[in-house]
């Protein structure tokens, strides 16, 4: 005797089990090569092909060769067969050719099984709501897929949408309890493979022409703050990522090794603020200049750039405080000035000449850095579209092109300072940032990715010098789309000027967040104090367990008793054999509420029998509607119940 698994598969399950293959696998295009999407497709039309026209199957040494040579493919495209990228490729290959050898049930519940497997893969790349929503339809049809391998209605596809619905629906509870209960764990659910950060997009930790530039052209949010009270100046947000002051005479980076502790002078009160940092790989906080306090596991370098103890691999939320006017380092390390006053030999002599000309004139530091001012705010434009520049870039910017973005003269001011003998380097970071007014929060986006400059100034310390205010006082003021030239092209999602595009635009964003926040930044700390407002302060996770496995029976006795004790008029079939029933006692018949049908059969033919052969008839019919799987059994019952006597 054959056992369930091994039954042949039933024919018209098989178009649910595509219908489920495709839910799970399709969002997964995006991701994959083009040349495995497309062996994907390929092998999807050919095994709908085969079940249309009710062809034999492929054989086993056609599907062993496509293994091993998909395998070699994926293998040759990531250098491996493990990872994020390599290991969800194998899954949806493997999604496509057990497509191709549907003959048992038993291979109908492994592609289910696999596209219960394939929905979680989904959040290794994207945790959104539209994620969300795509993932929950899928579930939704895999689902249903199963209950029609178990023998739901064949022909009913609202029947059976109907009870799978239903039975996620009896799933949310459970799930509200695992959220809200389970161990929290600090970082993100899963441990994932090296290679699911990679592509991560943001500030860079060295510049070159054009490298801002290119940046600035993505919408992608970088990160938000929520200030506990009103939002300075646009022209006062200043976020510090990276101190560059290493120069080659094309690129800057930072210096590699160790500073002394910064010695920071705050001036002004703090103003307190959270930011929630989306992924980036590197280590820096990006704070609003000066950092006056920091969180946990993060530490202040000697150029005042806050950082964390890791890569950021996962969005994460902090809370600093910052002083918008302030001094640091008036008294700096020597080997720090001495760095900040090295250029590459034999570069940029028309610039350091000219620098040094000024320096001959004027009797100080202020005067030769209001010439640089006053030089690029007579004669340059700022344009998000530069020229290419060569070896000696600074030369050329200065002297023909005078076309640039904030990184051009950023670097050129402070190849022109060090040339005049004041030590000076490169801050990368953002700058400004757009308030939605939907929920208060202030977006900084790549877009407003921003470059200045510092100069070391006897008595003052580090002072911030952003040559780019003085050639376009709009790009600080109000934002790069006031400050680029009329009539050059803005990536449509940075340029949004139409007011409705701009309202849909903060309420999605503001939707994103609260998602972002509350759902996706449930962590450990908000989990405990959730549970000490309930009354459960101090756990650990053995109490958390114990916690969970009560609840979790509560919920399953209270789903068990509804389930139990429903009315009976919830079944259609019920409901027209107790129409029957009381049909038989109008008749003058007893019968007993517990007395099954066939028994009741039974007896009327004994009792009965001018009554038996029509009862019969019903009895058989509701059988056959109550246990069976077609529709029109329903209206076989009906017709048995008109017929009685």
């Amino acid at each position: 005797m054959s056992t369930p698994a091994r039954e042949a598969l039933d024919h018209t399950a098989v178009p649910w089990l595509f219908a489920a293959a495709q839910a799970t696998i399709a969002p997964h295009f995006v991701h994959q090569p083009l040349w495995l999407s497309s062996l994907t497709g390929v092998m999807l039309c050919w095994g709908a092909w085969l079940w249309w026209s009710d062809q034999r199957l492929p054989g086993r040494w056609l599907l062993v060769l496509l293994v091993i040579a998909g395998c070699a493919g994926i293998l040759i495209e990531f250098r491996t067969l493990f990872g994020r990228d390599a290991g969800v490729a194998m899954l949806v290959m493997f999604m496509a050719m057990k497509l191709l050898e549907l003959k048992r049930r038993r291979d109908g519940i492994v592609v289910v099984t696999l596209g219960y497997f394939l929905l979680l893969t989904h959040y290794l790349y994207s945790q959104s709501i539209p994620t969300g929503l795509w993932l929950l339809t899928a579930m939704w049809i895999v689902t249903a897929t199963l209950i029609r391998l178990h023998g739901g209605p064949a022909s009913s596809l609202r029947a059976t949408l109907r009870y799978a619905a239903l039975l996620i629906v009896q799933a949310l509870p459970f799930m509200l309890v695992l959220y809200l209960l389970f161990p929290r764990v600090s970082g993100p659910l899963w441990g994932l493979p090296q290679d699911a950060h990679a592509g991560k997009t943001g500030l860079s930790d060295s510049m070159s022409p054009g490298s801002v530039a290119q940046l600035a052209q993505s919408s992608e949010i970088a990160f938000r703050v929520r200030f506990d009270d009103e939002i300075p100046a646009k022209d006062k947000l200043y976020w510090r990522g990276p101190v560059m002051e290493n120069f080659d005479g094309t690129t800057w980076r930072p210096f590699a090794g160790r500073y002394q502790t910064a010695r920071l002078q705050i001036i002004s009160p703090p103003i307190g603020y959270e930011t929630t940092l989306e992924a980036h790989n590197q280590r820096w906080l990006l704070a609003l200049d000066a950092p006056a306090g920091l969180p946990p596991e993060t530490v202040l370098n000697g150029a005042l750039t806050a950082a964390s103890r890791q890569p950021l691999t996962s969005r994460q939320r902090y809370r600093l405080s910052a002083s918008l006017d302030y001094r640091f380092n008036t008294v700096e390390d020597p080997a720090v000035l001495q760095r900040s006053l090295a250029l590459p030999a034999g570069r940029n002599e028309r610039a350091r000449q000219l620098a040094k000309s000024w320096r001959e004139r004027e009797a100080s530091s202020e005067a030769v850095i209001r010439k640089a001012l006053s030089l690029f705010s007579s004669e340059f434009f700022y344009t998000l579209q530069p020229p290419l520049l060569g070896e000696n870039s600074v030369d050329e910017f200065l002297f023909q092109t005078k076309r640039g973005f904030c990184e051009h003269y950023a670097a050129a001011f402070v190849v022109l300072m060090r040339s005049a003998g004041i030590p000076a380097r490169v801050v990368g970071g953002y700058q400004g940032g757009e308030r939605n007014p939907v929920d208060g929060y202030l977006v900084v986006r790549q877009s407003d990715a921003h470059a200045w400059a510092e100069v070391w100034l006897e008595g003052r310390g580090w002072v911030r010098v952003d040559p780019t205010a003085a050639v376009s006082p709009a790009r600080i003021e109000t934002g790069i789309a006031e400050a680029l030239p009329t009539g050059e092209p803005l990536p449509a999602l940075i340029q949004v000027r139409t007011a409705w595009l701009r309202t849909l635009r903060h309420r999605w964003e503001a939707i994103n967040n609260a998602w972002n926040q509350q759902v996706l930044g449930y962590d450990p700390q908000r989990q405990r104090e959730l549970l000490s407002r309930l009354g459960l302060p101090d756990t650990d996770w053995r109490s958390l367990a114990i916690t969970l496995g009560l609840v979790s029976s509560l919920l399953l006795a209270a789903l068990t008793a509804w389930t139990l004790y429903q009315k009976p008029h919830h079944d259609p079939a019920s409901r027209l054999w107790h129409k029957a029933l009381r049909h038989l006692q109008r008749r003058q018949v007893n019968c007993a509420p517990w007395e099954t049908p066939l028994a009741l059969a039974r007896r009327i033919q004994d009792e009965r029998p001018d009554l038996a052969e029509p009862l019969m008839r019903v009895v058989e019919a509701y059988l056959l509607a109550r246990y069976g799987s077609s529709p029109n059994d329903l209206k076989t019952l009906r017709e048995a119940i008109a017929r009685l006597p």
